[in-house]
């Protein structure tokens, strides 16, 4: 569906919701790179750490010659650790990056491009489950998809089992899935990662609704909602909001639709679900892979595990 089919239907329905995809527009992957500096924000530095200590443990789990993959690739910086290290083993490299935001895929090939001048970059600026039907295999290099962040926690149970299908459809037998996974932990830790004291991920949040206002003709005053993060204990997730302030109603020119707030009425924007052990491999085994090896932080805040497709 469409930006616009998809906000008709999240606003239009009981609760509200919108999809989490719409965040990365130029502004919106911005705040998310400032968001990925934050004291609050462990989630980038365990994951770097564990790049920087085991990425050539990760490449030589697969074997080389090796092309990268990735899903929501972003800035790619922390893609870096993995490019070094297959650089260390082979004299080029492929890099397909499938990202949902045009702008990112640029400035991250732009500079990929000037940084190593054996790489060739082959991006697709679509989502996971398109980019992944584009892929053409040619080649008998070993593939590694690369799902970086704690990506695979903005799906719920359902959709988080249908990407690692398609993902696993996508490889051959042996091939490799690198999925960081954010750690259960005391809720209170993962509160403020999600709702940081100086309002950096309250704009992230709101500038959903100034993307509807740019490209929909929407008329939402962002002032009139209000950021919140809660951690859901039972479901396992961080659940983000933006809840109105005041009853309100809100026209969107290029719907031609009008919606109608109640006083302390929520929008939900994101899930971030929080995963174990014991989650990981029985999701990697539903879903066609096994569970070769897995790495943690030093704090044991978050996890990366190397799948590999089976036979």
């Amino acid at each position: 569906m469409s930006f616009a089919a998809d906000v008709r239907a999240g606003l239009t329905t009981r609760p509200k919701m919108l999809l989490a995809k719409y965040f990365y527009d130029e502004l919106g992957s911005a705040l998310f790179e400032a968001i990925t500096k934050l004291p609050e924000y462990y989630l980038t530095r365990a994951e770097s750490e564990i790049l920087a200590r085991h990425a050539d443990e990760m490449v030589d789990a697969i074997g080389v010659p090796i092309e990268l993959i990735e899903l929501g690739s972003g800035s790619a910086v922390k893609t870096r650790y993995l490019i070094d290290a297959a650089f260390r083993r082979q004299p080029a490299l492929r890099y397909r990056p499938i990202d949902i935001s045009p702008s990112a895929l640029e400035g991250a090939a732009a500079a990929l491009r000037k940084a190593y001048p054996k790489i060739v970059v082959d991006a697709h600026a679509t989502d996971y489950l398109h980019g992944l039907q584009q892929l053409q295999r040619g080649n008998g290099h070993r593939a590694l998809v690369l799902f970086l962040g704690s990506n695979v926690g903005n799906f719920d149970p359902v959709e988080a089992d249908a990407t690692l299908r398609a993902v696993s459809g996508a490889l051959r037998p042996g091939d490799g899935f690198l999925l960081g996974a954010d750690l259960r932990k005391d809720p209170r830790v993962l509160e403020a990662a999600y709702d940081d004291p100086i309002g950096v991920t309250a704009a992230f949040n709101k500038n959903i609704l100034l993307r509807i206002n740019r490209e929909l003709g929407g008329h939402f005053d962002v002032a009139a909602f209000d950021h919140r993060a809660v951690y859901n204990e039972e479901a396992g997730r961080v659940e983000m909001h933006l809840v109105s302030s005041r009853p309100q109603r809100v026209r969107i020119d290029g719907l031609d639709l009008e919606i109608a707030f109640d006083q302390g009425e929520s929008i939900h924007t994101e899930s971030s679900y929080k995963y174990d052990a014991a989650q990981i491999e029985t999701l990697a085994r539903a879903t066609g892979f096994e569970v070769k090896r897995r790495w943690l932080d030093s704090n044991g805040a978050f996890s990366s595990n190397l799948l590999v497709a089976r036979t």
